[in-house]
């Protein structure tokens, strides 16, 4: 279809090349130096953000959920702040950090975040109210009740929140490489855009998606490693 409908006239080839000449476009990308370079770069910061992002989430969440009244004290700034678009930041990760991996990174710590933060808070909620009343009374430290009590019931949040943080964050990526101009697979397409190479566009546009498409499947085997002792992995695994 992808090759018939421009050899065919349906649509503008100068616009939508078939597809023949997409996959060679492709081929040429592959054999060279820069793109592999800006792969690496793209997952590097994909990588780095993303790690951020579930550390302080994970803290952040431990902390406001574990404490009601941290919990109530922050709640309207968290709905407030939540919903802000990540690329409504971009003048100001331009301001503060030019066109440098930083200020792809902000946008990427930013609207990662809050996928994990939300997911532990929601997991610190589920505690089992008689489990944490009976770790309280058998004076278990503050690090023994998230580690033995806390911590199991949230896994599962946890690692719901990583995979959506892990899409999150490579979209970001890529946004943040083709506005800003960061190094990666995203400015290659803008370069590829402003300078009238529409199959190589194309063939980098792929590229992305098939990253996305890693990085879901990824996530999604690693998210039935680590629970594979939760009935909601063990049933999907004997269906």
């Amino acid at each position: 279809m992808l090759e018939l409908l421009p050899r065919t006239g349906v649509v503008d080839p100068r616009f939508l090349p078939p597809f023949s000449e997409v996959f060679a476009a492709l081929v040429d990308r592959l054999a060279t130096g820069d793109f592999w370079s800006a792969l690496g770069s793209t997952l590097t910061t994909w990588a780095i953000g993303l790690a951020a992002a579930m550390v302080s989430g994970i803290v952040v969440g431990i902390v406001v959920g574990t404490v009601p009244a941290l919990r109530e004290a922050t709640a309207s700034t968290i709905e407030f702040l939540r919903p802000i678009p990540s690329v409504a930041l971009i003048p100001l990760a331009v301001l503060l950090y030019g066109t440098g991996r930083e200020a792809t990174l902000l946008l990427v710590v930013y609207a990662s975040f809050w996928q994990v933060l939300v997911q532990v808070l929601y997991g610190v909620q589920d505690v089992d109210p008689v489990a944490r009343d009976t770790a309280r009374s058998y004076r278990f430290s503050v690090w023994t009740q998230a580690r033995t009590v806390i911590w199991p019931t949230a896994l599962p949040y946890v690692v719901t929140g990583f995979r959506l943080a892990a899409t999150v964050a490579l979209i970001l990526t890529v946004t943040g490489e083709l506005i800003i101009g960061t190094p990666g697979v995203g400015q290659l397409i803008q370069v590829a855009q402003s300078s009238g190479a529409v199959a190589s566009m194309y063939a980098l546009v792929f590229v992305t998606g098939l990253l996305g498409v890693i990085v879901n499947l990824a996530t999604r085997a690693l998210e039935r490693r680590i629970l594979r002792w939760h009935p909601s992995v063990r049933r999907e695994a004997t269906s």
